[in-house]
């Protein structure tokens, strides 16, 4: 019997388009396969459809077109509230703008990030450590996220993410609001946690991000167009 896992993601002929009207095509009828392990860049201009893309992908929008498999799941048979605990359980999400509450700790943050993945209360914080030690933020794990600089603010955010051991990490523009050297660490630890077998998606209009990836997607226009990573 084989013990191979299914892709984590498997669009096949998905689309999205919203009824209007007019009716607006958001993302045109696509094929994409992601293995377990894969490290993709997916990139494009302002309004090509990279943000449709990471919604169908991360079950926060449905698709009009098409079947989208996540991890084995047929995501079209299930109830909002199963997408809900599906997306929360094991999807995890890194975004440009941080998302973290001002006045909570690092450790906190992380914690508070775990409470609708499944993740029992007594395990919240130990696992909370742990990933904040994977980061590389040891001692600022008692420090009030408002105290943080970005790099430290996007490290936690990674925590968070990660914390409760997700099939995907996916991340949009996830150094967008940072300097040279803190967009540098970020990508080293996205290159860490790949090595550890993690899955990725990043979104980014950043050429040097997208060259971090096993492989690129292409979006413009709301069509999905592969290329070898350069």
């Amino acid at each position: 019997m084989s013990t191979q896992h299914p892709p984590v993601i498997e669009l096949r002929q998905v689309g999205l388009t919203y009824a209007g009207p007019p009716p607006v095509v958001a993302l045109r009828q696509c094929n994409l396969t992601i293995e377990r392990g894969e490290f993709v860049t997916v990139v494009g201009p302002s309004g090509s459809g990279k943000s449709t893309f990471l919604n169908i992908a991360g079950l926060l929008d449905t698709l009009t077109h098409g079947s989208y498999h996540f991890d084995g799941i047929d995501t079209a048979a299930l109830k909002e509230s199963e997408r809900t605990a599906l997306r929360g359980q094991r999807i995890g999400f890194v975004f440009q703008s941080f998302h973290l509450m001002p006045h909570r700790t690092a450790e906190e943050n992380v914690a508070l990030g775990m409470m609708y993945s499944g993740v029992p209360r007594a395990d919240r914080i130990c696992r909370a450590r742990e990933a904040l030690i994977r980061v590389g933020l040891a001692h600022r794990m008692g420090a009030l996220s408002s105290r943080l600089s970005g790099g430290e603010r996007q490290r936690v955010a990674i925590a968070r993410a990660v914390a409760a051991t997700p099939s995907l990490l996916l991340c949009d523009e996830p150094t967008g609001n940072l300097d040279s050297a803190s967009a540098e660490a970020v990508l080293a630890l996205l290159d860490e946690l790949h090595a550890d077998g993690m899955t990725i998606v990043v979104i980014t209009h950043d050429q040097t991000v997208a060259e971090h990836g096993d492989r690129t997607i292409s979006i413009r226009d709301g069509a999905l167009y592969e290329r070898a990573a350069t």
